[in-house]
């Protein structure tokens, strides 16, 4: 079992709505989750940090309950009337209802903030080579 870096009652005093008995379960268990997500991620981040970007992760997962008729993560929508006609367009940063790490969640880890780019074989070569 890992190890959270957030309580399901941190969650509860961010969102902006109530949390059904089912979601403070599944709460739970997305918080887990998000620790291994974020620590694959970014494992010596700050522990504030990690707690802020647990709490959005899992928020952003659930829903703020106030997209009623509208999908979760949608960016754009169109409605018709008697055409019968509807469209969404789903943000890229992560899928409905999915726990994802955002551009700010990134900045928040201290990742993300860095000019340029970097090279994934990089440690593979000895400092005497580069």
């Amino acid at each position: 079992m890992a190890t959270s870096y957030a309580s399901v009652a941190d969650v509860k005093a961010r969102m902006t709505r109530t949390m059904t008995e089912s979601e403070q379960n599944l709460c739970e268990t997305m918080l887990e989750d998000a620790a291994v997500m974020i620590d694959a991620y970014a494992l010596n981040a700050d522990t504030d940090a990690k707690k802020i970007v647990s709490c959005r992760m899992v928020i952003r997962a659930l829903g703020d309950g106030n997209s009623i008729g509208t999908p979760m993560g949608a960016t754009q929508g169109s409605m018709s009337a008697l055409g019968y006609s509807q469209s969404w367009t789903i943000g890229s940063g992560g899928g409905a209802g999915e726990l994802y790490i955002g551009k700010a969640d990134r900045q928040l880890l201290g990742k993300g903030n860095a000019i340029g780019s970097y090279s994934p074989v990089q440690q593979l070569v000895p400092e005497a080579l580069s």
